[in-house]
Order: C-alpha cells, then structure tokens, then sequence
C-alpha cells in the first residue's frame, strides 16, 4: 500500500492550432556523449506560432531549449531543459514572464504545459480515461500568453534536464538542492535573454507549490522580488501529511480532509440528502470539521456514546459511508479507505488526484484499491502529443530519452528543509512564503483548489495559509479560488476556463499597483 501512495502522490506532482511553425536547431547530444561534452553549448529551437485568447491572436515565439548551470568553481553541474513561449512586439520590461513548473518529485512541466497554460492544448476524456492514439492537440483558448509570457521548466532528472561532469543525482534531489538549481536557472533566464526588469511569477501545481514558497524566498534573498506565487493543488506543510505519520497520529489530518470527502460524496450522489449548493454544504462540513468532529476525536478513547452516536450521524450525512463503516474506522477516515469504500457496493473506486475518475479492481473486498484511475486515464494521453508536438511543431531532436515521471528521483529524495539555521526532517514551507511576503509587501499570492481533490485537499490549503502567521495588513494578498475538478485544474474544461479568468483578473492585481 505505502508503494502505491508513493507512486501515484509521484505522477500528481508531475502534472497542462500553432501555424507557420519554422525552426532552426542545434541538435543536442546524444544519451549516450560524456556530459562534458553536453555542457559544451546550450541547446535551442527557435519556432514560430500563433494562439487566439479571448477572440484576440497572439502572435508568439516558442523556444525550446537548455540552459546549463555551474558550481562556484564554473564547472559545470547541470542542463536543465525548458520550453519558452513569448509574445512577438511585446516590450520585455512591461511583459509579465512567469516560470512554471510541475512537481513530483521526479516529474516534468508536460501536464501545466500541453494541459492548462501553453499555446496548444491536449484533448482528454472528461472523468473518464481517454482514448487510445491518435491523440487531438489543438490550439488552446485558455492559454496565459494573454497576459504573460510562459516559461516551463523540467527539474533535474525529469524531461532532457540531466547532471553534468562530476555531479550527480543527489547534488539536485533534495527539497533545498532542488530550490537552489531553480532559482540559478532563473537567473540565468533573465540574464540570457534580458528580461530582469519584467514582472516576475511563479506557478507551480503539487509539489510545485512548496517548490514555489521556498523559492519566492530564495529569490527575494538573491534580489529579485515576485510579483506572484501561483498555487495550484498545494502541499505547502508536508508534517501532517498521511505518508509521513504512523496512523491516527494526527487528527488534524482526519479534520482537514473531510471537506474534500463530503464533495467527492455529492460529486457521485452519494449524500443521503444531496444539498443543491456545493460551496454553502462544504461550509457548513469545515464548521463540522473543526468544531463537533474535533472535538470527538480529541476526547479519544474518553469519547462518549452520546457524543460518538451524535458524530456519526453527521458523519454520515457528509460523507454517504455507512455508521457502521465509521464507527468501525474510530471515526478517521484515510484517503485511500475512503476511495476504495465509498462506491464499493458498486464494484468501483474513485481516483486520488481527481475522485470523479472511476476504477475497477479485480478484489472488491480489498481495504484499498489498486491503482489511481485518475492517473492510468491521463498519463498515455500526454505522453504521445508531446512527443509529437516536441518533433513536429517545436522541431527539437534528441537521441535521449524524455523523463515524464522519473521513480528515481522522487525515491531517492531528500526531504530534508533548513529553516533559519535549523534542520528538519520533512518541508513546512510556510515560513518561507511567510518572509517572502514580509520582505516583499506588494507580492500576491493565488490558491487554486479542487473540490475533488484528494492528494491536496483544500480546506488543509486553505488552513495552512489562514496560520502562517502572516500579519493583518498582508492578509489582502492571498486569494483563492475553487473549481469543480480534481488535482489537475485544467483537466475539467469549464474549470480551465474559469481559473483562465481568475488568473486573468489575478495577473492584473498583481502588476497594476
């Protein structure tokens, strides 16, 4: 069970018609050069396209391309691969340029890319896996190049980002190793193609999001102020974490998940009496959540048959699980209990990253189901396009194998984060978001959530940043929003659509002061 909360919490983390496409390429070395050798010259493909948003064209250049980073020394230690996307005309110094990213750790900027912000876009079957090859990539009418200019970029070991000369793996693979080799990447970003006076973002989904709070801080210590952090499906407090806890060890991970619970249980008309308006129940399940259900399972083993009978009847109202299911579970429910038991009387499971996908797994009996149907309907249908959009539209060749998700690098991390001077075992990042936006008044910060997330519920979101010990007046500058999804906002196109509008008006707050 514990490998496959590994491997499907991995892909979360990875992962988003262009005409007159003409490159000229400098063909990067093959799998097999001496990584000197790489280091040699970075690599670029220069191409051409254009992207109707907003019944409005865009005209822009797309460069795909590598940027190698160097030790103090001026050796090489790395070339990190990323696709660049900038409007044609635009004055660099007025254009907003924002770095974007995925997580994993181990995955690549595909899903943010192909799935949700960049020029093209990959059709996919709504709730439901997608059909097999031949694959639809089709302009994308939610693109962000209406309001900045896009930069994605694949980590250390993922994409054609790869180590140089006497480095390794874990000179990278590790929470701080990780934000050290971005934040140099953007550096080097702005210093190659003159873009330090641009309004500078950040956006990164899952694990992109501690990535994203550890390097606004990073960054602003090195001089170079954000505008904004994007937060999309956000992991930001990794202590009270399910996988990094013995079980039942935090109750408060039992409090901050039941919201997302009692939506996935309306999603799939599960509720005994299915409320009309998601947001006004869902307010009503984080009252409960913090208030009466806090405080059974506070009392423990003390809890009394009152008290237990008055819980389960609202747990059972919230969550559509039997009271007998409940009171057998101490009343703590476990995402992957709770995906394997909530349609079990009909032979189906519900995914992690996005509970409206259904599963089918050869033991019903099972406590846990087998596998994230969320994540097996996606991943093929991302996989193919990009290659093909990669050969055919971006013109960049490689002898080397391109990383989607690569299990090396998220089972051999380091999750260790320095805060201060201190060291701790797993990131709680919230310090370093914290000091960001205390050091830098005027940075905006946006949620985005998923009501049928299960690997980063929104109501711990939501928790996490209303307790960072942010002062009063900087509380104005984080914003939320919410979407009938799962992990991947961009997955469910209404959904797209409307965090396409929400980052429209957020990209406007963030650079019109």
């Amino acid at each position: 069970m514990q490998r496959l909360l590994v491997c499907v919490f991995a892909f979360s983390i990875l992962f988003a018609a262009a005409p007159d496409f003409a490159a000229d390429m400098v063909k990067p070395a093959a799998a097999n050069t001496p990584a000197t050798a790489v280091a040699a010259k970075e690599q670029k493909s220069v191409s051409h396209g254009s992207v109707m948003v907003n019944g409005v064209r865009i005209d822009y250049t797309a460069t795909a391309g590598t940027i190698v980073l160097h030790n103090d020394k001026g050796e090489p230690t790395a070339s990190m691969f990323y696709i660049a996307y900038t409007k044609n005309g635009a004055k660099p110094d007025q254009r907003p340029l924002t770095f974007a990213y995925n997580g994993g750790p181990g995955g690549s900027s595909v899903l943010v890319n192909l799935g949700g912000f960049g020029p093209m876009r990959v059709q996919t079957t709504d709730a439901a896996p997608t059909p097999p090859p031949p694959y639809s990539l089709q302009s994308n009418p939610y693109s962000l190049l209406d309001k900045t200019d896009l930069v994605f970029i694949d980590a250390v070991g993922t994409g054609f980002s790869t180590t140089l000369g006497k480095a390794s793996g874990k000179d990278f693979w590790g929470t701080d190793p990780d934000v050290q080799s971005f934040g140099e990447f953007i550096e080097n970003y702005l210093t190659e193609n003159n873009r330090w006076n641009s309004p500078k973002f950040v956006l990164g989904e899952s694990y992109g999001t501690p990535r994203s709070a550890m390097l606004a801080d990073w960054l602003q210590n090195k001089g170079v102020a954000l505008n904004g952090v994007i937060l999309l499906s956000s992991i930001l407090n990794f202590n009270d974490e399910f996988w990094f806890q013995p079980p039942g060890s935090n109750d408060l991970s039992y409090e901050l998940y039941l919201p997302s619970y009692a939506a996935v249980a309306w999603y799939h008309d599960k509720l005994p009496n299915k409320p009309a308006d998601l947001p006004a129940f869902l307010s009503q399940v984080r009252q409960f959540a913090l208030g009466d259900y806090a405080h059974a399972l506070e009392a423990g083993d003390r809890i009394t048959p009152a008290q237990e009978a008055a819980v389960l009847g609202t747990l059972h109202a919230y969550t559509g699980l039997s009271e007998t299911y409940l009171r057998e579970t101490k009343l703590r429910i476990e995402p992957a209990r709770f995906m394997k038991q909530l349609l079990r009387s009909e032979g189906r499971t519900v995914g992690r990253f996005d509970a409206r996908f259904e599963g089918i797994d050869l033991d019903s009996a099972g406590e846990f189901p087998g596998y994230d149907p969320s994540s097996t309907a996606l991943f093929p249908a991302f996989v193919a396009p990009f290659h093909w959009y990669l050969n055919n539209d971006l013109k960049y060749h490689s002898d080397a194998d391109y990383e989607f998700l690569n299990d090396k690098v998220g089972n051999a991390w380091d999750w260790h984060h320095v805060v201060d001077g201190q060291k701790y075992p797993v990131p709680d990042t919230l310090p370093d978001l914290r000091e960001a936006m205390t050091q830098n008044p005027h940075l905006k910060v946006f949620s985005g959530n998923g009501y049928f997330d299960l690997a980063t519920p929104f109501f711990k979101t939501e928790y996490e940043l209303n307790h960072m010990g942010l002062d009063p007046s900087l509380q104005k500058n984080i914003t939320f929003d919410y979407y009938h999804d799962g992990h991947m906002l961009y997955i469910h196109t209404p959904a797209l659509a409307k965090l396409h509008s929400d980052l429209d008006r957020f990209y406007d707050s963030a650079t019109q002061e």
